[in-house]
Order: C-alpha cells, then sequence, then structure tokens
C-alpha cells in the first residue's frame, strides 16, 4: 500500500511539473519594469506595442502616441539608461548591442513567452535600427516593425562609399566630443526655444519640438549619447537584411528647406532592398522628430500600420 501510495505522489508531481513547466516566466506586470540597461513602462490593455526612442531621447518622444493607444493597445515604453534618467551601467562600453539583447529578452519574457503574439514594434531613428536588429536577430520577437527616420547603415549619409570600419575615426571624434560635455554644469534655467539656427533645429521645424528636443539633450547623459553614437555610426545591417522575414514600415522625413524629396527618397529607400516586406512612406514637411512636426500624419501612419 505505501509503495502504491509513493508512486502516485511521485506520478502527482510530474504531473504537476508538466503543467507548469519550472522555465515558465512570470508575466510582467503594469507598471514600471526596472532593467539592467533599459526600463520598461507598461500601460494599458490589447495587442502588444513596444516602443523605442532615439538618441538622447527618454520614453516621453512617445506622450503623444501613448494617450492615443492605451486605450486599446498593451504599450510597452522603453527608456534607455541615461537618458532621462541615471546612466548605470551605459555609462561604460558598447551600449547599443547589449542593449537590444536586453530588450528582445524583456519582449520574449513579457509577450511572447505569455502566450501572445509577437509585439508591433515603432522605433524612432537608434531606436528603429534597434528594433532592426532584433528583427534579423530575433525574429520571433518581432511581429511587424515601424522604423521612423533611420536607416540600416547612417554612414551612408557623410559618404556613399563608406562603411563601418571607415567610419570608425570620425564616429570616435565626434563621440569624444560629446563625452568631454560630462561633469559640465548643467544649466537651471527654464528650457526654451533655441530657435531655428540651434542643433535641435535640424531635428524639429517646430518651436515646441525644438524646445522639447532641447531639454532632452540637457537631461542626457553625455557618456551614453556619445557611446550610442559610436555604437549607431558603426553599425552596418545591410547585409542582415535577407533575415527579416517581418513587414517593415518605413516612415522618413522630408523638409525641403534641408532636402528636395527625391534626394530624401534616395538617401533612404534603396538602403531596404534587402528587405522582403517593405513599405516606405515619406512625410513631407517634417524633420527628423516626425512625430513633433507632423502629429496627425503620424498618428495616421501608426493607425494604418497597427490595423494592417
Amino acid at each position: 500500500m505505501k509503495n502504491r501510495i509513493t508512486v502516485m505522489a511521485v506520478l502527482a508531481l510530474l504531473a504537476g511539473l508538466i503543467a507548469s513547466p519550472a522555465h515558465a516566466a512570470e508575466p510582467c506586470p503594469t507598471g514600471l519594469v526596472e532593467g539592467k540597461r533599459i526600463t520598461v513602462l507598461v500601460e494599458g490593455d490589447g495587442p502588444d506595442v513596444v516602443l523605442i526612442p532615439g538618441l538622447s531621447s527618454p520614453r516621453s518622444v512617445w506622450d503623444a502616441t501613448a494617450d492615443r493607444l492605451k486605450g486599446s493597445h498593451r504599450l510597452h515604453r522603453v527608456q534607455i539608461r541615461g537618458f532621462g534618467d541615471a546612466a548605470g551601467v551605459n555609462a561604460e562600453g558598447p551600449v547599443l548591442d547589449p542593449m537590444m539583447r536586453e530588450l528582445a529578452d524583456y519582449i520574449d519574457d513579457c509577450i511572447t513567452d505569455q502566450g501572445r503574439a509577437a509585439p508591433a514594434v515603432i522605433g524612432h531613428s537608434m531606436g528603429g535600427l534597434t528594433g532592426l536588429m532584433i528583427a534579423a536577430r530575433a525574429p520571433g520577437e518581432v511581429g511587424k516593425l515601424m522604423i521612423v527616420d533611420a536607416l540600416p547603415f547612417i554612414g551612408t549619409l557623410f559618404d556613399p562609399t563608406a562603411t563601418a570600419e571607415s567610419m570608425k575615426p570620425q564616429a570616435e571624434q565626434m563621440a569624444a566630443m560629446m563625452r568631454a560635455q560630462y561633469g559640465q554644469p548643467v544649466p537651471t534655467t527654464p528650457v526654451t526655444d533655441p530657435g531655428p539656427a540651434s542643433m535641435a533645429a535640424g531635428m524639429s521645424n517646430s518651436a515646441a519640438g525644438r524646445t522639447a528636443i532641447a531639454g532632452w539633450m540637457r537631461q542626457a547623459d553625455p557618456r551614453v549619447t556619445g557611446q550610442v553614437f559610436y555604437d549607431v555610426m558603426t553599425t552596418d545591417l545591410r547585409s542582415e537584411l535577407g533575415a527579416v522575414a517581418v513587414p517593415v514600415t518605413l516612415l522618413y522625413a522630408q523638409d525641403d528647406a534641408l532636402m528636395p524629396p527625391e534626394r530624401a527618397k534616395t538617401a533612404f529607400e534603396p538602403q531596404y532592398a534587402g528587405l522582403a516586406r517593405f513599405t516606405p512612406q515619406m512625410v513631407p514637411g517634417s524633420r527628423h522628430f516626425i512625430m513633433l512636426d507632423q502629429p496627425e500624419a503620424f498618428a495616421k501612419a501608426v493607425d494604418a500600420f497597427l490595423t494592417e
């Protein structure tokens, strides 16, 4: 009798292990999820959407998008440590690749491992490159991808014949200038529009956009900005595009004061020739921060992307 009870207990234990695997991931809660290189704000309910900001930008770059979508989608708003909070481990060494891998693991643990469909991923600038890296290297973690004003290799904007290797000296020089700002006094006066001749003006053609960008740049850790800038400048994903099977939508900016439409098209669209499923869309009247310069056009494009 005792042996029979023992056998039944073992069978019951095995059944429990089969029903509840030891490796099953715990669901990620609504609210702030703290990672090593990133934090993620989870809000809303519905199909999953991951929002990745660009260089020096905090998650608040997506505020207007989040306000529109959180009633119908479960949003995962990423923030890279150093862009709006303390740098932590991002203060030293490469950032882009380890950050991308941590984000891919987050998607795996909090979304796909939970039996949910792979998310729609929307990334701006460096965030678009990050989304493309995940789609190529961890394809099960992306359902579809929207890239906002980014390229598989930014080096061609400086030199059409550039390679990741040839960009290293220039990238390091520019990154060093950024890192040198670390430790310098940060202004405490309110952020105002830096004007149409400022660095922010190259990224937004509106006063409100320039003001927001100037504020984000002021708060970003220069060490992280410099390192991520270097990482982006020396990353060339063009040879990996064949591994991306999901649909990719590209929104790219065009402003007559900076670049005529045909030149903008030539700068962006040919780089994505290796993608199997690719939909490009030019957004006229905008500079780099399309969501700030053309919010209505951006919202319409995001809605179309999510419902396709």
